[in-house]
């Protein structure tokens, strides 16, 4: 979730309910800490709740002194990231192609948890590809070497995003290890919310894409797992206020000339999220708004506002179009 999960959207999903927001990935090589991009990622101690940080490496000293480091400045938690699957992170052994290295692993987590005197956690997919679904094994050497808690994605690295999650490894993960596991991967409503942890047995769930212009997933997740009945979606001006609100936050966070930039992919995911907030609304939202932001009117709205150079225009356009609506 690099480029998504920064500080205003970490803020707002805690809001909205989430127990714990891991921040973006950080690379372990110093190098890179100068550049503006990362010392953002590396802010984290104004952050609400626990302070999770995620840190990617393949180096088993370097991702020690980046932990002690992120230690030293406010984290509470560190995470070890083995389950991106991205190409220009897994080519320098990072991510997702540590699996296919067990004893590499074993070297990191020991060296991790030996630098730092707060948890250390580790999030992996269940395997490199198909035929080398090794996540047992990563769990046990995790356990064995001091891993706090242990988030599986249920996907191969090679599948990247396609098809569907598959949930029997991180069952089969959790029935083989004693530490808290978290499961992973395609949680987009509160029914597979439910589902996943019952099927799993999982301690917990994470979500990251389903979360995106929907915040208060967490919420209706919350609700829904104490009562077993949902709560109404939110109201048109609740979603107003949530929308501008983190889009201010963004600007402010990031400054005029990124800020821009950044509101406009978190709009776009907004609006598109928008034609499942509008079926599940019944009469407070109704079909007329889901047929405004999903449809036509919706592309064309996206269009206009990712055309949009200030903050200013993109706050007057968003509460226009929102005036639009009502009326």
């Amino acid at each position: 979730m690099a480029g998504i999960t920064d500080q205003p959207f970490r803020e707002l999903c805690c809001r909205m309910g989430a127990g714990l927001a891991v921040s973006e990935m950080v690379s372990s090589n110093p190098k890179v800490w100068n550049t503006e991009k990362s010392k953002l990622r590396m802010l984290h101690s104004d952050d609400a709740g626990i302070r999770s940080v995620q840190i990617a490496g393949s180096c088993p000293d370097e991702l020690a002194f980046a932990a002690k480091i992120n230690a030293d400045n406010g984290a509470q938690i560190i995470d070890i990231n083995m389950g991106c699957p991205a190409k220009k992170v897994n080519k320098k052994l990072a991510g997702s192609a540590l699996l296919r290295e067990p004893a590499r692993v074993e070297q990191i987590v020991k060296s991790v948890v030996n630098s730092v005197n707060i948890p250390v956690t580790l999030k992996i997919r269940t395997g490199w590809c198909e035929n080398s679904r090794n996540g047992i094994e990563i769990a046990r050497i995790a356990q064995d070497n001091g891993i706090a808690s242990l988030a599986v994605h249920g996907r191969t690295r090679n599948d990247f995003y396609k098809g569907n999650a598959e949930y029997d490894t991180i069952k089969a993960i959790k029935q083989a290890v004693s530490i808290p596991i978290v499961a992973n991967g395609d949680i987009t409503s509160v029914e597979k919310a439910e589902e996943v942890l019952s099927y799993t047995g999982a301690d917990a769930i994470m979500i990251g894409r389903g979360a995106q212009g929907r915040p208060w997933i967490f919420r209706e997740i919350n609700h829904f797992l104490k009562t077993g009945t949902k709560m109404p979606a939110p109201s048109m001006n609740e979603v107003r206020s949530i929308l501008i609100g983190h889009v201010m936050e963004l600007h402010q966070f990031y400054g005029d000339y990124m800020g821009v930039r950044i509101a406009r992919k978190h709009v776009s995911w907004y609006i598109h999220s928008f034609a499942l907030l509008g079926k599940e609304s019944g009469e407070e939202l109704g079909e007329g708004f889901t047929a405004k932001f999903a449809g036509n009117q919706g592309k064309a709205f996206r269009a206009i506002f990712n055309g949009l150079s200030s903050t200013s225009e993109q706050l007057e356009t968003l509460n226009l179009y929102f005036d639009q609506l009502v009326h």
